[in-house]
């Protein structure tokens, strides 16, 4: 009977990286631990948006658009009524708490947005291939001056000032302490959930429909049932990364989910590998890190840093795209096969 197999090294690795996150933030300073609850907010959005692309093939640039439905979700329960009557006669100062406390708005601005995603959806049945990604893409650069639009919603281009989020009562821990908990707890839950479903008949289902509608229909699968689905549950997973960004951030505006970042998204799931849960977390990862490294490149003057900040950015993505045409999963399978033979056969 072979022990090792490769669900089995699968599982001691998520295993190892559970314990890693858990025990972070006690070797690490309160600045590098909310770059590293950013990491899990943008693993929470690669999720969804590689559940939408990878596993069911409809390709979407407007996922920003969705976190920013999330965000303001969020942001409105937290503030209540009362807060927007504060938020009126104070807008320079940060409102008190009046509405709902933070971590329970979270599940809330999923399924804002996931019902928004789940209608988008219904439409979107009839386009496919660039025909989808341009009707997402305008959703993505409608977005910001839409919600400027609803000022008494939204605070206009001002945007939202929210509370500083604490722990619960008896909790003795810090505030950044307390978002990276949450953050990393939900992106847990919700990696589970999309393990779940694509191991699943949903997931069966998504991979037929990619690989082949036609085929997928004589088999007896609904492409309208299904693709509405994914596009609900792909832009529920954007409301919890948006609502957990609004809430790291304290303060939401239009423009804290612009179109740009709906194309990144996109290129960091290419860069995890479509269709590999486990690859999302490169992808967030270099979502989050590059652009900071690459504002300062080593072998440039520090003058010509910031200019040269967007152009070493993409001339990075590139070359990750070139040297990992399948994704960091992919070359991750290329690296580890002979380690997982090797002690199958010892098995």
């Amino acid at each position: 009977m072979r022990r090792w197999t490769s669900p089995a090294l699968q599982g001691l690795v998520l295993a190892v990286a559970v314990v890693l996150i858990a025990l972070l933030p006690r070797f690490t300073s309160e600045f590098r631990l909310g770059q590293f609850t950013y990491v899990a907010i943008y693993f929470v959005a690669l999720l969804g948006l590689n559940i939408l692309t990878g596993y069911n093939g409809q390709i979407s640039l407007g996922h920003a658009a969705f976190m920013g439905i999330g965000g303001y979700t969020a942001a409105v329960l937290i503030l209540g009524r009362k807060g927007f009557e504060l938020l009126g006669q104070h807008p320079s100062h940060v409102i008190p708490d009046h509405g709902m406390r933070a971590v329970f708005t979270i599940p809330i601005a999923g399924l804002v947005a996931g019902a928004t995603g789940y209608l988008f959806g219904i439409p979107a049945l009839r386009l496919g291939g660039h025909s989808l990604a341009l009707a997402t893409l305008a959703v993505a650069v409608s977005f910001p001056a839409v919600a400027k639009r609803f000022e008494h919603l939204t605070g206009g281009g001002g945007g939202l000032s929210l509370p500083l989020p604490h722990a619960p009562l008896g909790w003795h821990i810090s505030t950044p302490h307390w978002l990276y908990y949450e953050a990393w707890v939900s992106a847990g839950i919700l990696f589970v959930v999309a393990w779940l479903l694509v191991r699943g008949r949903v997931g069966r289902a998504w991979r037929a429909i990619r690989d082949g509608e036609i085929a997928a229909v004589s088999s007896g699968v609904s492409p309208a049932v299904y693709k509405t689905l994914a596009f609900g549950i792909s832009a529920a997973y954007a409301g919890v990364a948006g609502a957990l960004f609004a809430i790291q951030v304290s303060y939401i505006n239009p423009d804290t989910f612009p179109v740009t970042l709906s194309i990144l998204l996109l290129a960091s799931v290419v860069i995890g590998g479509l269709s590999s849960l486990s690859g999302v977390i490169v992808g967030a990862l270099v979502l989050e890190f590059l652009p900071i490294y690459a504002q300062a490149p080593p072998l440039l003057h520090l003058h010509f840093a910031k200019q040269a900040g967007p152009v070493v950015f993409g001339i990075a993505l590139m070359v990750i795209v070139l040297l990992m045409p399948g994704g960091a999963a992919s070359l991750i399978r290329r690296i580890t096969r002979p380690v997982t033979g090797a002690l199958a056969r010892k098995g």
